[in-house]
């Protein structure tokens, strides 16, 4: 679906950082796209006092330089319609406070000082309403539709974040309240759109968008040296590796089963990811972090592509971002069975248990493949930024500004 004809403006808020460039980042990518056809002003996540005084070598010093660059400017235009607000508030370090009437009080104070620079902002780029999305903060952000008075509020849910501890302890009581009061939620998965229409009807569907631009089998010279080392098969995982969301377990199950079988594994890992465990295994490989322009020439050089995912609370309505970047590479690829990855079931082996999984790539590797890489390289693209956005611009029009809009 096209973005929208008519113009309207956006303000984007998030406990996501403009700067951080070498992370991938959904809102990022949606306020580029909106930014071709309306103006947007993405409002930079605000620094707390325990970021300023404990992380200087984190948040706070991409802040500084980032301001640096800009001649310490707070607001900057980024792009046609685009422009970032840096918020010059520091915000009140509240999270540790039990949850109740005060935590709210000091959150409404915290939420007043964003405000008030947002207000600002809004007023010196000469717009005189615009739409709010809020971009999955259920903390800070739950105060700004009172305090800002968009034309409409959207929530975008595009995670699960009550089942991490920081956002639980307050989120388990204000998500629910926040999705009540915005005027539409906007989610990335069904699984989530569904979650949400419990607490309004106005919860639709707007489906991933990918930039898929560096993957492209065709622009890939040659396979990397570390990887053309390892002999083949290759099964390869490309991503963060972390317990939180990775089967390591199920890892280890595969590698053991298979010592005939290389299994590759590019990304950064955290501590509760089984490392030792997978290097006491001779056909595990671990290749390190990558930058997201070598990304593509290591799925080039793999046999078969995984996505071990753990089931959890986590997980189970995620919408893996990386299954695209596969399939747009032509490859095959088995994954965990989830209600998300049902949207790949033409494309993608999807596998209930290890003995499944291990089928399953034993099938790949013999050529029993469900489509052919051409026809995974065309769907992978139908899952664009432009047609998320359009997807979603199409929700808010037709409930809100249909009687605005000329007929056809």
């Amino acid at each position: 679906m096209g973005i929208s004809s008519k113009k309207f403006n956006f303000v984007i808020t998030s406990r996501q950082i403009w700067e951080e460039t070498h992370l991938g980042s959904n809102i990022r990518d949606m306020a580029r796209v909106l930014s071709q056809s309306h103006q947007v002003l993405f409002v930079n996540d605000p620094l707390d006092w325990s970021t300023v005084i404990s992380q200087k070598s984190g948040r706070a010093q991409l802040r500084s330089e980032f301001l640096a660059k800009h001649q310490g400017q707070r607001l900057i235009q980024d792009g046609a319609n685009l422009w970032v607000l840096s918020p010059e508030s520091v915000m009140a370090s509240i999270n540790w406070m039990p949850d109740g009437a005060f935590y709210d009080w000091l959150n409404r104070y915290n939420t007043q000082k964003i405000a008030h620079e947002i207000t600002a902002a809004v007023k010196k780029l000469g717009w005189d309403s615009f739409i709010l999305i809020n971009d999955n903060d259920m903390l800070q952000g739950f105060f700004m539709k009172e305090l800002l008075q968009p034309k409409v509020s959207v929530y975008y849910l595009r995670d699960n974040f009550l089942a991490v501890d920081f956002w639980r302890k307050h989120g388990l009581r204000l998500e629910p309240l926040l999705m009540q009061k915005v005027d539409m939620i906007a989610s990335n998965s069904i699984y989530l759109a569904n979650q949400a229409a419990r607490y309004n009807p106005q919860s639709v569907y707007v489906g991933q968008g990918c930039d898929l631009e560096l993957f492209d089998s065709n622009k890939i010279d040659k396979i990397p040296a570390d990887l053309e080392a390892i002999p083949h098969p290759r099964v390869g995982y490309a991503g963060a590796l972390t317990g939180l969301r990775l089967d390591g377990a199920l890892i280890e199950t595969v590698a053991a089963q298979r010592p005939d079988w290389q299994v590759v594994l590019i990304g950064s890992t955290d501590d509760s990811f089984p490392v030792e465990r997978l290097k006491a295994l001779p056909n595990v490989h671990f290749l390190g972090s990558k930058t997201p322009q070598q990304i593509p020439a290591y799925l080039e050089g793999m046999d078969v592509l995984i996505n071990p995912q753990k089931l959890n609370e986590v997980t189970i309505g995620n919408y893996p971002r990386k299954i695209d970047e596969y399939l747009a590479m032509g490859k095959p690829i088995v994954a965990v069975k989830t209600e998300t990855m049902d949207l790949f079931k033409d494309h993608v082996n999807l596998a209930e248990n290890s003995d499944q999984f291990i089928a399953q790539i034993e099938d790949v590797l013999q050529g029993k493949q469900l489509s052919t890489p051409e026809a995974r390289i065309a769907f992978a693209h139908e899952h664009s930024w432009e047609n998320s956005v359009g997807d979603l611009m199409s929700a808010i029009e037709t409930r809100f500004f249909a009687k605005a809009l000329p007929k056809k």
